[in-house]
C-alpha cells in the first residue's frame, strides 16, 4: 500500500482472453472504504438523472454520477450551454437534508413530491444544491449513499486521506483509463499535485518502480511510486533521533519523545499510543512502534496543534453573560453584500451551525400584514420574519446548547410589531425567554449555563408599568441615532454612489408612522438585553444596569477605546455591548474584531458572509470551548487583577508543508511558490508577523526549517494565525490557506496544522508541519 506502508509483492496484471483487461474490478478506493458492494453506492456509480432546482426558480435535468474515488460527484447539463462538467467533493458536504427542508425547495420545489427531494448543504460559502429525483427509490439511494460516504470519509485518518487523495489524482491523470501510467501521464500527475520535478530525477524514479520494464506503471508498481513520492524525510529523521540505529521505537523511547513534547509521558500513555496507531501486529504485540505507526500518530488528532481538550466545552459556564466573548453576526440574513445581495433564511442556518449565538434581524413593514427581513433602502431581496423564526427554531441549538440572542432592528409599526411577538411566542414556544429567571439576582446577568436552550430578544423595553393599554411609547433607537450622525459625515463622500444605486429602482420600504413606538407585546419579550442609547461611561460606571446594553459602530467603539480604554474594560465587566460594522460599507466588509475584544466587548458582530482575515480571527477565537459560541474572557477583562506576569517567548519552527492546493487548475504548468507567514493578533503591543522565504515550484512537500520568534506580553488574549501564500514578485501574492487558533489552545512540540480555505472549508490533506516552543519570561 502507499502512504509509507509496506508494499506487497508485485501482482501480475489480470487479463481476459480477449486482451481487454478482463472484467472491471470494483474501484479500489471504495473497496478500501468497505463500500464497493454497497447497493446505494453502486447506484450512484451508475449515475442518476436528477432535477436541479435553481435558486431563483426554474429547474433543469442533470446527470449526476459518483466517481470511482468515492469522494467526487460529477454532473453535466442537458442543454448545449450547460454541457461543461462540474463536480463537488463529498468531503465538502456539511449535511444532507431530506424533503423540502431548504428555502429553495420550500419556495420552488412544490412541483416535485417531497419524498423525491433532498438538499446538499456545503461547508464554507458554496450555495446549497437542491435536487429532485425521478422517483422516491432513487432519492433514497443518493441520501443514504452520500451519508455513508460522508461518515466513512470523515472517519478516515490523515494517512488514509493521503492514500485516498493520491488515488483520486492517479485516476484523473490516467487519460486513457487503462489503469496503467506512462511517463507522460506520471509527469501530468506530478503537475496536478503541485510538483515541478526535474525530468531526469522523475524518470529515474519511474524506472526504479517499473519492474516489468514495459514503460508503464501498474498495480503495485504505481503504489511503490506513490509511496516513494509521499515519503516524509523530516518524520523519518525525527523517528531516527528517538529510535536509534535499529529504527524501532520502544515504549521507553516513545516516553522520551512525549516528555519532549510536553505531554503525559507515563508508560501507560506510551503503550496506549503504540496499541492505537501501530500498523504492524507483530511490533504491536511486542510493545514496539515502527516508522509507519509513528507517522500515523503524528498525522492523527493526537498530533494536531489544537489542544483536543479544547474541542469540548471546558471552561466555566456559570459566570454572568458579560464575562464571555459571544460569537455574533451582523446583517445575518445576507448571503452577499448589503446593497444588492440576496436575503435568505439559509444564512441564519449557516451562522447558527457555525456556532454564532447572536443573529440580527432587520425588520420592516410587509405589504400583507406580515413583517419582512431585509436591508432597508437597498436592492436586497426580502424574506418573511416568520420564516426566519422558523429557521432559528430548527437550528438554534444543533451546534451549541447555549443561549441565542435575537438582535432586532425594528422599523415596523405597532401592529406588525405585535405580529412579530405572536410569531416568536407561537414558533419558539418554551425556547423563548419571556420572564427573568426565578431567584436571579437583578444586579447580575444570568450565566450561559442557566440560559441553556433559551432564545433571548434584544430590543427596546418600555418602562414598567406602562399606561397605554394598546398604544405604544416612543423610544429612541440607539443604533439608528448613531448611524444618522455618522451618515451625515459620510454622505458627502458616498452621496453620488447612493444616488446611482437608487436610480436603478425605487427603494421605498412601506412607511410605518409609528415605527419609533414600541408595542407592549414586543417589549414584554425583552428581558436581559434591553437596548438603550449609550449614557456615557461616567454615568454607566456609577449607575450600572446589567440588563441594559448599548450598541456602538466600529468608529464609535474605536473612539471610546482611544479616549477611555480602561474605563470601557471596566464597563464591559458588568454590562453587555454590541459593536457592528459601519453602515455605509457597500461590500459588507468587516473590521478587525481583535481591538474590540481587547476592550472586553462581548458581541463583536461581523458579516459572516464576507471571507477575510477578520472572519478567520473570529473563527479562531471561537474554535476553543467546543465551538459553542461562548468563550470566557481573560481575568483582566472580568474586573479581576491579573495573576502576575504571563509574558512568554514563542518560537515556531516552520519545517514543511504537504499537499498544498493547486491554485490555477486550468494551467497545468502553474506550480505554487509557497511561503508561510505567522501572525500574532492580540494586545496592541503583541500584534506582529514574520514569514519564511518562498520555495520555488513546490506545493507538494516544500521544506523550510526556519524558526520564527515572538515575545507575547498578554498571551491569554492572543490568537496565532498561520497563512500560506503563493509568492509573486510582480503582483500581489495569492492566498493558499490559513489556520487560526487561540494561543492558549496551542500544543507545544512537533505538530501538524490543518489548513483551511478562504471561506473556512477544509483543504485536507493540506498541512503544515511545525515545532512549537513556549517559554515563560
Amino acid at each position: 500500500m502507499i502512504c509509507g506502508r509496506r508494499a506487497r509483492p508485485t501482482e501480475q496484471p489480470r487479463s481476459s482472453p480477449d486482451g481487454s483487461g478482463g472484467p472491471r474490478r470494483p474501484p479500489r478506493a471504495l473497496k478500501k472504504m468497505g463500500l464497493s458492494e454497497d447497493e446505494d453506492v453502486q447506484r450512484m456509480l451508475r449515475g442518476s438523472v436528477l432535477w436541479k432546482i435553481k435558486s431563483r426558480g426554474g429547474f433543469g435535468e442533470r446527470l449526476f454520477r459518483l466517481q470511482e474515488d468515492g469522494a467526487t460527484v460529477c454532473f453535466e447539463g442537458g442543454s448545449r450551454r450547460a454541457r461543461s462538467q462540474q463536480s463537488f467533493s463529498v468531503m465538502h458536504i456539511e449535511a444532507v437534508r431530506e424533503g423540502h427542508q431548504s428555502e429553495g425547495l420550500r419556495k420552488y420545489g412544490a412541483t416535485f413530491p417531497e419524498r423525491h427531494c433532498f438538499t446538499l448543504v456545503f461547508k464554507g460559502k458554496r450555495k446549497n444544491l437542491d435536487l429532485a429525483a425521478r422517483g422516491e427509490e432513487d432519492a433514497c439511494h443518493w441520501v443514504r449513499g452520500l451519508t455513508k460516504l460522508m461518515k466513512r470519509l470523515q472517519a478516515m485518518s490523515q494517512h488514509e486521506k493521503l492514500d485516498h487523495w493520491i488515488h483520486g489524482v492517479l485516476q484523473r491523470a490516467d487519460r486513457n483509463k487503462d489503469n496503467k501510467m506512462s511517463f507522460r501521464e506520471v509527469k501530468s500527475m506530478l503537475r496536478m499535485i503541485n510538483i515541478d520535478m526535474d525530468d531526469v530525477y522523475a524518470y529515474k524514479l519511474f524506472k526504479e518502480c517499473d519492474r516489468s520494464g514495459n514503460e508503464r506503471l501498474e498495480g503495485w508498481e504505481l503504489e511503490e511510486f506513490c509511496r516513494r513520492l509521499l515519503r516524509r524525510p523530516e518524520l523519518e529523521e525525527l523517528f531516527g533521533r528517538y529510535s536509534g540505529e535499529d529504527r524501532v521505537l520502544s515504549a521507553e523511547e516513545l516516553r522520551d519523545f512525549l516528555r519532549d513534547q510536553g505531554e503525559d509521558a507515563s508508560l501507560r500513555r506510551a503503550l496506549s499510543i503504540i496499541h492505537a496507531y501501530e500498523l504492524n501486529e507483530t511490533a504491536k504485540q511486542q510493545d514496539l512502534m515502527m516508522l509507519d505507526g509513528f507517522m500515523m500518530y503524528l498525522l492523527s488528532a493526537a498530533g494536531d496543534i489544537l489542544n483536543q481538550e479544547h474541542t469540548k466545552v471546558h471552561q466555566d459556564m456559570n459566570q454572568p453573560l458579560c464575562h464571555y466573548f459571544i460569537s455574533s453576526s451582523h446583517n445575518t440574513y445576507l448571503t452577499r453584500n448589503q446593497i444588492g445581495g440576496t436575503s435568505s433564511t439559509e444564512a441564519y442556518v449557516r451562522a447558527l451551525m457555525a456556532g454564532c449565538r447572536c443573529v440580527e434581524l432587520d425588520c420592516w413593514e410587509g405589504s400583507d400584514g406580515e413583517p419582512i427581513v431585509y436591508h432597508g433602502h437597498t436592492l436586497t431581496s426580502k424574506i418573511l420574519f416568520r420564516d426566519v423564526i422558523e429557521s432559528i427554531h430548527d437550528y438554534a441549538f444543533k451546534q451549541s446548547p447555549y443561549p441565542v440572542i435575537l438582535s432586532l432592528e425594528n422599523h415596523c409599526g405597532l401592529e406588525q410589531q405585535a405580529t412579530m411577538a405572536r410569531h416568536m411566542k407561537a414558533i419558539l414556544g418554551d425556547m423563548l425567554l419571556t420572564q427573568p429567571l426565578e431567584g436571579q439576582d437583578p444586579h447580575h446577568l444570568p450565566s450561559p449555563e442557566q440560559l441553556k436552550g433559551k432564545v433571548l430578544v434584544k430590543g427596546k423595553k418600555l418602562p414598567e408599568p406602562w399606561h397605554e393599554p394598546r398604544g405604544g411609547t416612543s423610544l429612541p433607537d440607539p443604533e439608528e441615532e448613531e448611524e444618522e450622525e455618522e451618515e451625515e459625515e459620510e454622505k458627502l463622500q458616498e452621496g453620488r454612489t447612493w444616488q446611482s444605486l437608487q436610480s436603478l429602482q425605487e427603494i421605498k420600504p412601506l412607511p410605518a408612522k409609528d415605527a419609533s413606538q414600541v408595542a407592549p407585546e414586543l417589549s414584554a419579550l425583552v428581558v436581559y438585553c434591553q437596548a438603550v442609547p449609550f449614557p456615557g461611561l461616567a454615568h454607566a460606571l456609577h449607575h450600572p444596569r446589567p440588563c441594559e446594553m448599548s450598541s456602538f459602530s466600529e468608529r464609535k467603539a474605536r473612539k471610546l477605546i482611544k479616549e477611555a480604554g480602561p474605563a470601557l474594560v471596566q464597563y464591559h465587566s458588568r454590562q453587555l455591548s454590541r459593536v457592528y460594522p459601519l453602515g455605509l460599507k457597500m461590500n459588507s466588509s468587516n473590521y478587525n474584531p481583535q481591538e474590540m475584544w481587547n476592550a472586553g466587548c462581548q458581541l463583536v458582530a461581523l458579516n459572516f458572509q464576507t471571507p477575510g482575515y477578520e472572519m478567520d480571527l473570529n473563527t479562531g477565537r471561537f474554535l476553543a470551548n467546543g465551538r459553542c459560541g461562548y468563550v470566557l474572557k481573560p481575568q483582566c477583562l472580568r474586573g479581576l487583577p491579573r495573576d502576575g506576569s504571563h509574558r512568554l517567548v514563542l518560537r515556531i519552527r516552520v519545517i514543511t508543508a504537504q499537499q498544498l492546493p493547486k491554485l490555477n487548475q486550468d494551467k497545468g504548468s502553474s506550480i505554487v511558490d509557497p511561503f508561510v507567514r505567522v501572525e500574532i493578533h492580540g494586545a496592541p503591543a503583541d500584534c506582529t508577523k514574520q514569514q519564511t522565504h518562498h520555495k520555488l515550484n513546490n506545493g507538494f512537500n516544500p521544506r523550510w526549517e526556519e524558526t520564527l520568534s515572538f515575545e507575547v506580553r498578554v498571551p491569554e488574549l492572543a490568537l496565532l494565525r498561520f497563512v500560506v501564500e503563493d509568492y509573486d514578485s510582480t503582483s500581489y501574492n495569492d492566498f493558499v490557506g490559513q489556520f487560526t487558533l487561540p494561543l492558549a489552545s496551542v500544543r507545544q512540540g512537533y505538530r501538524h496544522v490543518h489548513l483551511l480555505s478562504k471561506d473556512g472549508a477544509s483543504l485536507s490533506p493540506a498541512t503544515l508541519f511545525v515545532h512549537v516552543q513556549c517559554k515563560s519570561l
